[in-house]
């Protein structure tokens, strides 16, 4: 090792997907892209988990991931997420997107099928495989159910484009840094996390509150990386609340709503998912208002 590609150091948002009408509405993501820009942010991530891709259709997908590419115009890094529990169909959106002009992808740990660890490792080797661009592993046990070991990440490390890895668990994270010798990007997929990442090493971000307040969250995970600590503690203690009322319910329920009440987006949200409660509404109102977006 000694080269992997750094795809973005900072914080990437993982853009919602905006739907009008039970279509994506790539107007009102236009306005979001450069909203996002404008805060500050150092990538954005089209169609992950917030980005409701699991129940987009592949034309749906690549459709906004293209015109995500189009848009950001290589302001930022474009990440696309091209993951799925069915390797080959991985393989197949990965090389769609790689055609689109995509600069990194993002690949779930698959869902459902409850691959063993030897599985894991044939998997992500033969999407990595398929296609020239960077590939960032993303292991979130609380949605897919399997954990990617940090020994299976060591071992993934290997492969010349895997270059790093969205983590949600946070046992994992000083292992995997110290196991690479720093030479893989750990990012934090969990926003209330992303001060115990930075401590031990991790290169940033991929964020859902930045969708509401990019500029906050990029301000936390860039003063950590030029050695401000207390800047980015006392960024993300102010906007803690605002973070407690965005977990109140299942993302991208309750960011769909910020954005919402902000103009950005109308709101609405596929099956199974559906509008959050008027109770928790009112608190994440409150919250905003105090933060004056709103």
């Amino acid at each position: 090792m000694g080269n992997k590609k750094v795809i973005f150091r900072g914080t990437a948002t993982a853009l919602a997907t905006p739907f009008r009408a039970g279509k994506a509405d790539h107007e009102a993501l236009g306005h979001m892209i450069d909203f996002q820009i404008a805060g500050g942010i150092s990538a954005l991530l089209f169609c992950g988990t917030t980005g409701e891709s699991s129940t987009m259709t592949d034309k749906e997908h690549m459709d906004v991931v293209l015109f995500g590419i189009e848009k950001t115009a290589g302001r930022v890094p474009v990440i696309a997420n091209t993951g799925s529990n069915d390797t080959a169909h991985a393989m197949e959106l990965s090389r769609l997107a790689q055609d689109a002009g995509a600069d990194a992808l993002l690949s779930v740990a698959p869902y459902y099928n409850k691959s063993t660890q030897k599985g894991l490792i044939a998997h992500f080797t033969a999407i990595a495989n398929s296609v020239e661009l960077p590939v960032i592993l993303y292991n979130v046990p609380a949605r897919t159910v399997v954990n990617i070991d940090t020994s299976t990440i060591l071992e993934l490390s290997k492969v010349p484009n895997i270059v790093g890895v969205k983590e949600c668990n946070a046992t994992q994270v000083a292992d995997v840094i110290y196991g690479t010798g720093g030479d893989f990007s750990v990012y934090s997929g969990c926003d209330e996390m992303v001060l115990e990442f930075m401590a031990l090493g991790a290169n940033g971000l991929i964020s859902v509150m930045s969708n509401v307040i990019p500029g906050e969250a990029q301000i936390i995970t860039e003063s950590f990386l030029n050695n401000d600590a207390k800047k980015s503690r006392d960024t993300f203690y102010r906007i803690l609340p605002l973070l407690r009322a965005l977990g109140l319910e299942t993302n991208p329920i309750p960011i769909k709503k910020a954005l919402e009440l902000m103009g950005l987006l109308t709101g609405e949200l596929r099956l199974p998912l559906v509008e959050l409660e008027h109770c928790h509404t009112e608190i994440l109102k409150t919250e905003m208002q105090k933060l004056g977006l709103i």
